[in-house]
């Protein structure tokens, strides 16, 4: 019976080994060394195309191993974006909940369909709207208008 939760522990443990590996290599790669690197490897790249003749061979290098780095880095890039908007959502809906007089029901917003979203949008619209033609109106006090 302990080994039904043995696939699930492994499925965790990769899961955490694949998020500090994520982390990591974006944290690496973003560097500006990593940019400095990359510039270096065009350059190298273009002073050997007269060595090649520009040849077909020369062309594909380049393009099969930016297309590779491109495809595995958007999966990396995925995840931290992920998790990172998971986290901002949660320390805003931390927020929402703590703040008095917050609708709770915009806790948990990401989850709503593009219709309810856009229902929202227009809600807020339309009160910003409100707000902003009482902030035009002028303002009387002791017989005199100010603005």
């Amino acid at each position: 019976m302990g080994n039904n939760h043995q696939p699930s522990a492994q499925k965790d443990c990769a899961r955490e080994k694949f998020r500090r590996f994520a982390h990591r290599t974006s944290q690496i790669v973003g560097s500006p060394w990593m940019f400095i690197l990359a510039c270096l490897v065009i350059i190298a790249w273009a002073v050997t195309g007269p060595i090649f003749h520009y040849s077909d061979t020369w062309q594909l290098v380049i393009n099969t191993g930016t297309t590779i780095v491109t495809f595995l880095m958007v999966f990396l890039i995925q995840n931290t974006q992920n998790r990172d908007a998971r986290a901002v959502h949660l320390k805003l809906d931390e927020l929402i909940r703590a703040a008095k007089g917050a609708r709770n029901q915009l806790v948990e917003l990401e989850e709503m369909t593009d219709e309810d979203l856009d229902a929202l949008h227009e809600e807020f619209h339309r009160v910003r709207g409100e707000r902003l033609s009482q902030k035009e109106k002028p303002i009387q006090t002791s017989g005199r208008v100010a603005h």
